[in-house]
């Protein structure tokens, strides 16, 4: 006992400490591997780009911007109607189709502001806490900074055209919800969709400018993305024409309150 060991240990560790010391290190080892931040797509870096490409198409994309939208735009008059305040604006000297024009505008602002913020954010947040110096160079030098601005331009042209959508569809339908969730479905099922019907739909352009190719899935209609010198222009040129027939609709229309 004068050399400290307890007696019968021949001076090593207890069975007891040794199985003490083995449990912990199991117990470690079961953490590291179920811990959500080791997963195998976040310890591959490389395998963040495509994670991103999942979570921005179906959470901020067809999710977050499709209701952010369709909230904002279709109150521009509906809104006004329940508050039965939109005949002062008709019984101003602005024309009614520059009106039109000025609600999209504002509503635009209002929506690029707040998700192009939220894309460029989402990005920065899964990528920086996980590989903070990886991630640093990826978005300094390497495809990193031309990734956030294509997906944040994505984002833009998402505004755009469901923007359009959603102010014309406020001017026509009492009850915009409807036609909402119709859209929602289409946009969803948009990859079952023969090729040709792919086409009428905004998230078909918005998917072909996606900087990370994405499988559908097996069930999936393969289609040829539209290339960007196409996808760009047609929906800039289609928002343009259901602005002009958001124009006609406002220039006809007349306001009855005790109906809304």
């Amino acid at each position: 006992m004068l050399d400290g060991h307890e007696p019968g240990t021949g001076g090593g560790a207890t069975p007891l400490r040794h199985t003490s010391i083995q449990h912990a290190g199991r117990l470690d080892r079961s953490i590291g591997a179920t811990s959500p931040g080791q997963s195998e797509e976040f310890r591959d870096f490389r395998q963040l780009s495509l994670t991103y490409a999942f979570l921005y198409n179906g959470l901020i994309l067809q999710t977050v911007v499709f209701f952010g939208c369709a909230w904002i735009f279709m109150n521009l008059f509906r809104g006004e109607l329940v508050d039965r305040s939109l005949h002062y604006y008709f019984l101003s000297s602005v024309r009614r189709e520059v009106l039109v024009v000025g609600k999209y505008i504002s509503g635009l602002v209002t929506s690029i502001l707040l998700f192009t913020g939220t894309t460029i954010v989402s990005m920065l947040l899964l990528y920086l806490p996980l590989f903070y110096s990886e991630s640093i160079r990826f978005f300094s030098g390497g495809q990193g900074l031309k990734h956030l601005v294509t997906y944040a331009s994505i984002t833009i042209l998402a505004c755009v055209g469901y923007g359009a959508f959603f102010t014309v569809v406020g001017l026509f339908v009492r009850n915009p919800i409807i036609p909402a969730l119709v859209l929602y479905g289409w946009e969803w099922i948009n990859f079952l969709l023969p090729p040709l019907l792919k086409k009428i739909s905004v998230v078909h352009y918005l998917k072909s400018l996606m900087p990370v190719p994405m499988s559908e899935g097996p069930f999936a209609v393969v289609a040829e993305p539209t290339p960007a010198w196409l996808a760009i222009p047609g929906l800039i040129l289609v928002t343009a024409i259901v602005l002009v027939i958001s124009g006609y609709r406002i220039r006809k229309m007349e306001i009855s309150y005790g109906s809304d």
